[in-house]
């Protein structure tokens, strides 16, 4: 399949790039997407909640108060959880939330993702570009001439690029990535996918 290079000025730049149909039209599978999603997600979770039962609170063991003739319910430790300063019952304990799934999966998942944004027509490809320095006006330009600067918009490039990333992190809902760290999630996450030249090249060794 071939599409049109555009200019940053969102105009043809004459030039077509032919993108893979094993990558990019293939039948979505929807259900691949929801668990590399569910995947990803999980994995970002850190697990790290907790809270101190009643073994590890640090106190006096000496019974609070006589057995009977309080007129109150019997109480052997400060520890317990009926006090202040108590152990919590049942609290959070750390976890692992990672989950995995098999990498012929993910990739489906991927080519699945992008498959639909070739059929939303929200998919763009653009001439290799650098800034000269960081600018938010630039890059908030570039994403105007495409007519998706109040849109999520997420862009590709085949390296890291400083002066991009720079330029973009003051723009909400736009985002700038190398090509390796493509993910599920965040190109259903984005209304707009735009890949430089050289990252669709770069795509295709990685989702063979």
């Amino acid at each position: 399949m071939k599409v049109d290079i555009n200019k940053i000025s969102g105009k043809a730049s004459g030039k077509k790039i032919t993108l893979s149909d094993k990558i990019f039209s293939i039948e979505p599978n929807d259900h691949a997407i929801y668990l590399d999603v569910k995947s990803y997600l999980a994995n970002q979770r850190q697990g790290n909640s907790k809270v101190k039962g009643r073994s590890e609170i640090i106190g006096s063991t000496r019974k609070i108060k006589k057995q009977k003739g309080t007129g109150t319910a019997r109480a052997g430790s400060i520890k317990s959880p009926l006090f202040k300063g108590g152990g919590q019952i049942f609290g959070p304990e750390p976890r692992e939330y990672k989950n995995k799934i098999n990498k012929k999966v993910k990739d489906l998942a991927r080519k699945s993702a992008l498959s639909h944004k070739v059929k939303e027509k929200s998919l763009f490809i653009v001439e290799n570009f650098d800034l000269k320095q960081p600018k938010t006006k630039e890059y908030a330009s570039i994403l105007s001439n495409f007519s998706i600067d109040k849109k999520k918009s997420l862009l590709f490039t085949s390296e890291n690029s400083k002066n991009i990333v720079l330029s973009s992190g003051n723009i909400k809902n736009a985002q700038v990535k190398k090509i390796d760290d493509i993910n599920t999630y965040d190109i259903i996450n984005a209304d707009n996918i735009l890949f430089d030249e050289d990252s669709v090249k770069k795509l295709n060794e990685i989702l063979k």
